[in-house]
């Protein structure tokens, strides 16, 4: 099982003056394999050892060193009519840059953790942003990275002693039960079929090359083995994303960072980026003050019809996930069973890297901690209602009733959308159809890369060796423009 080294503190006496007086050290945390990045704090009251909740979560050169929490901060927000903890990673605003107005929201993609926007000190976009004087918070959804119930706790206490030590929390939200914890019977059918798939995996001795590749499924697929219990209660869909995740986060941001407008700045990649062309739209068609002084999406779109997105080959398994009730896609496990056939020779999987990078943009360190750290399990509920992407007027709520694409014209946020040149997975094709529905006056688009390159993939704009160069810059050019009250 991968090892999450957490690094939690006591923030109670701790004012904001003080928070921008952090700063960051290299060292050696125990069990350790690799450095990493920690906080150096006179008041930092535990280490804590915990079970991560990543599927398949390895750490570089085959080493079980898991993920290591790089923000300044760790804060837990309580999601209402839930008993999730929501986690928010924060990067307290530098001292040497100038002061903002507003803090910056970061949304990640669909089954993402914060890791993505905070790869290495090299490529971090929440310590870019931070060192232009935002203070920076990336929001981890239910279910995903350091997000965690009281039955998670109570897993993780039972197989690792706590340190005493104190976690910043509130306290808004009512918790709800998770229900008598019987197993379905599509988790006992899953757990019998994972049961017997590792069994025929460990006797296959004879691969020989194929040898880490087989230790890495049967890893996987143990993890996720342990997990179907709380994966059978994976039990919400994308507008419980929009409706109560991202406004929980929002709002406790909010109270912490006190901007005097009350309004946030924020980034989305991905279907971050989705939930904030949602947001804008619904809160347009109610008329309400979405609480955003400016938005920036990463390769995000309403509608994908026009383009030749690769989504299009998970459209023929909707039909079967419906019908068979499956509860949960696991997107870090099938990643981190597919890494060593997209990454190692014969390449059988090669195709697959190219989802996520061009070559050359990404060090292959640091792709392979993205792939094998970077992603978690998603309920098939949110993937079901994220394909309607494809359908007839673009994405719509649960119920099928509200296109959130209709409604991008009646509002007054101003949007900068970026787009890969090789983005096979949301081409620059679906992030224009979704451009073209905004007020021309409110909206900048472009798209990054080069007739003789360099190009850029669906990671590359968050995550890639240009990216401190050529898009960061960009975008807090974009975010300074509108950080007035």
């Amino acid at each position: 099982m991968a090892t999450l080294y957490l690094f939690r503190f006591d923030l109670s006496s701790i004012g904001r003056s003080d928070n921008r007086g952090c700063y960051l050290r290299r060292f050696r945390g125990q069990g350790q394999l690799e450095p990493s990045w920690a906080l150096r704090r006179r008041n930092v009251v535990a280490v804590k050892s915990v079970k991560a909740f990543y599927g398949g979560a390895y750490g570089l050169n085959d080493n079980k060193t898991g993920l290591i929490c790089t923000a300044d901060e760790l804060h837990y927000v309580s999601v209402p009519n839930s008993d999730w903890k929501l986690a928010l990673w924060r990067y307290v605003p530098s001292l040497r840059a100038p002061s903002r107005n507003h803090p910056l929201l970061l949304l990640s993609g669909v089954g993402s953790n914060a890791l993505g926007y905070d790869l290495s000190p090299e490529s971090s976009f929440a310590r870019y942003m931070s060192n232009q004087g935002y203070d920076t918070w990336i929001l981890e959804l239910r279910g995903l990275g350091l997000s965690t119930t009281e039955q998670i706790e109570s897993e993780t206490l039972e197989k690792q002693p706590l340190v005493n030590g104190s976690v910043y929390e509130n306290s808004v939200g009512s918790s709800v039960s998770l229900g008598d914890g019987q197993t379905s019977n599509i988790a006992t059918q899953l757990r019998q079929w994972n049961k017997n798939l590792i069994s025929i995996i460990d006797g296959a001795q004879q691969l020989g090359p194929f040898q880490p590749f087989v230790q890495g499924v049967t890893s996987a697929l143990e993890e996720f083995q342990e997990q179907l219990d709380v994966y059978e209660k994976y039990d919400w869909d994308f507008d419980n994303y929009l409706e109560e995740d991202v406004p929980a986060a929002m709002e406790y941001i909010r109270n912490q960072s006190k901007p005097n407008d009350g309004k946030l700045l924020a980034i989305g990649h991905s279907m971050g980026g989705i939930l904030l062309y949602a947001m804008i739209s619904r809160c347009s068609f109610k008329k309400v003050n979405p609480q955003l002084a400016s938005v920036v999406t990463l390769a995000s779109s309403l509608d994908y019809r026009p383009s030749n997105s690769s989504l299009r080959l998970l459209l023929p398994l909707k039909d079967p996930t419906q019908n068979l009730n499956v509860p949960v896609f696991p997107i870090g496990p099938l990643l981190v069973i597919a890494h060593p056939l997209a990454s190692r020779p014969p390449y059988i999987l090669a195709w697959l890297k190219d989802q996520i990078s061009v070559e050359d943009m990404l060090h292959p360190t640091l792709l392979e901690k993205l792939v094998l750290n970077g992603f978690g399990s998603v309920p098939a509920k949110v993937l079901l209602q994220l394909s309607s992407v494809f359908e007839e007027g673009g994405l719509h709520d649960r119920n099928g009733t509200f296109q959130y694409k209709n409604h991008l014209r009646q509002g007054n946020i101003p949007i900068l959308a970026l787009a890969g040149d090789r983005d096979l997975i949301c081409p620059p094709e679906a992030v224009y159809e979704t451009v073209k529905e905004i007020p021309r006056q409110l909206v900048s688009y472009k798209v990054l890369g080069k007739p003789g390159g360099p190009h850029y993939a669906h990671y590359d704009i968050v995550g890639s060796r240009l990216a401190s160069s050529e898009v960061y810059p960009l975008v807090a050019d974009f975010l300074n423009r509108h950080d007035m009250v």
